[in-house]
């Protein structure tokens, strides 16, 4: 463990992060008993492309960082068997790109390598780690929508032991988990989606921008679950009876299943869309993905 102190300050108009304590941890255990040192108040760091810039606007101000860098990605993606279905293990410290060339992914979960594509910048996708997007819970985010959809589990450590959250349980609110102040999150762990259809599609103002609206769908035995971003506190699954068994030959059933679906949310508006330009979108996103992913002649899944 190395420490040393990282003083920052705010020089007339620029905004930097106060001062922090920086810590460096090379294994998850010594990364948990920091965590429990620091009560609350420590935040972990790894690739930092979102925390960092909240910093600097002094949205969050922890006192110390705990760089998890040191760990490593434990070899990265792999499959473990079980009972039910092979699981698609995902280390946290997983950079986007390593997700986005690795052949365990794109066969087990491709909807997650797809998704992986669209988030940020190059720099982002470089530095970015898988379990720093889950545990940031960015409700617009391309990676918590996925993993929601294909129906994850997060893997967290802390003083008490390992402890696996359903992704169903995990986001709470905006930027909110169901992760206690000493507990690190692991790994991601995916049930295998091998032959499974699927789809993502979102809208941005630019390129690389947050999502204004994204939909991720991934079906297994042939019933789609349908995720959202950008429309609630958190990435929202929808009530599957909403989209049921919709069939895409049938045009007026995607139009009602697509309709029920933007009916059921409630978005607010800011600077960037208004509600019901959400809403619309939705209405638009969610019959594109549907037929993109239950097309007869396709089901490898399609994005934009």
């Amino acid at each position: 463990m190395t420490t040393q102190s990282s003083l920052w300050q705010a020089h007339g108009d620029r905004v930097q992060p106060t001062s922090f304590e920086y810590q460096r941890a090379d294994s998850w255990d010594e990364a948990v008993e920091l965590m429990q040192i620091w009560q609350g108040e420590a935040k972990i760091i790894a690739g930092g492309q979102s925390l960092v810039p909240m910093m600097n606007l002094r949205l969050t101000l922890p006192a110390a960082l705990i760089d998890v860098n040191g760990i490593g990605d434990q070899g990265g993606p792999r499959i473990e068997d079980s009972a039910e279905a092979p699981v698609l293990v995902i280390p946290a410290l997983t950079r986007h790109a390593t997700v986005l060339t690795s052949p365990v992914v794109a066969q087990h979960a491709p909807l997650l390598q797809h998704a992986v594509r669209l988030v940020g910048n190059v720099r982002v996708r470089h530095r970015g780690t898988i379990g720093g997007s889950v545990a940031h819970a960015d409700p617009t985010g391309e990676i918590p929508c996925s993993v929601l959809a294909l129906g994850g589990v997060v893997r967290m450590q802390s003083p008490r032991g390992v402890r696996d959250v359903p992704i169903t349980e995990f986001f709470r609110t905006y930027l909110t988990t169901a992760a206690e102040d000493d507990e690190v999150v692991t790994e991601i762990r995916i049930p295998s989606s091998v032959g499974e259809p699927w789809a993502f599609d979102e809208v941005t103002r630019r390129f690389s921008d947050f999502a204004t609206v994204a939909v991720a769908v991934q079906a297994r035995a042939g019933r789609p679950t349908v995720v959202l971003g950008g429309v609630a506190d958190r990435p929202l699954r929808v009530a599957d009876d909403l989209v049921g068994n919709v069939d895409v030959r049938d045009e007026a059933g995607l139009d009602s299943a697509a309709g029920a679906v933007a009916d059921s949310v409630n978005p607010e508006g800011d600077v960037h869309a208004s509600a019901d330009y959400r809403r619309r979108l939705v209405r638009v996103l969610v019959r594109r993905a549907l037929t993109s992913a239950l097309a007869p002649q396709d089901t490898k899944g399609a994005g934009a």
